[in-house]
């Protein structure tokens, strides 16, 4: 199946409507990340359909935790842009910050947005808890992929959240584990500040545990 067919079929099985200049985005985002990573080891991901299957469609899940009227959308060790970017694409009204430690990481972040023509989003070559007090109640909702433990997230991410703003994160199969701890510590109560769907990636049918972490109560 060609790449383009492909993700067709994954949003179609994720009831995600995208018209064919949407489409015509993601290709040119991943000729332009098979290129930059030739070079600058953007991601371990190296074919076609790994890349549509385990980075598109599965940042694209998350658009199941984003709800209307959610305007600020951070991403915390975005990495190649990952789930941001793909988000972006799909919600193209949402003002995006995305979040990186790595220098060559940011350079090929801004290029991409250059080359996406993406506007209202910015890059910020930092780690999410160095953002300082300029960022503090800004974002409407922080999502990431990287490999937080949920406590960790929480701590990093909470300051930088509007009152009513909440933390996306994305759990495979391990994360009764995280949720047991949790629960201990809550005194045997199931945490109520977090809420969660288990869903699969299309095709491969991998499960990801999208969490959505209230840190206003």
């Amino acid at each position: 199946m060609k790449p383009k067919d492909l993700l067709k079929h994954g949003l179609k099985e994720l009831g995600i409507s995208c018209s064919n200049e949407q489409l015509n985005t993601f290709m040119t985002y991943l000729l332009e990340l098979k290129k930059w990573n030739r070079v600058h080891n953007l991601t371990a991901l190296k074919a076609d359909k790994d890349i549509i299957l385990k980075h598109f469609l599965d940042s694209l899940l998350y658009l199941k935790a984003i709800r209307k009227g959610n305007k600020t959308i951070a991403d915390a060790g975005s990495g190649a842009g990952f789930p941001g970017i793909p988000i972006k694409i799909i919600k193209p009204e949402v003002k995006l910050i995305l979040i990186e430690s790595s220098g060559k990481k940011c350079t090929f972040l801004r290029h991409i947005i250059r080359t996406l023509k993406i506007k209202n989003a910015e890059v910020l070559n930092k780690r999410i808890e160095a953002l300082g007090e300029e960022y503090e109640k800004t974002f409407d909702i922080v999502v990431s992929r990287a490999t937080f433990k949920i406590t960790d997230f929480m701590d990093k991410a909470c300051p930088y959240l509007k009152e009513k703003g909440y933390l996306v994160i994305s759990k495979g199969p391990g994360i009764s584990k995280e949720i047991s701890e949790l629960t201990r510590a809550n005194n045997g109560e199931y945490p109520d500040f977090i809420t969660g769907e288990t869903l699969k990636i299309p095709i491969s049918g991998d499960i990801r545990n999208i969490l959505c972490i209230r840190c206003n109560l």
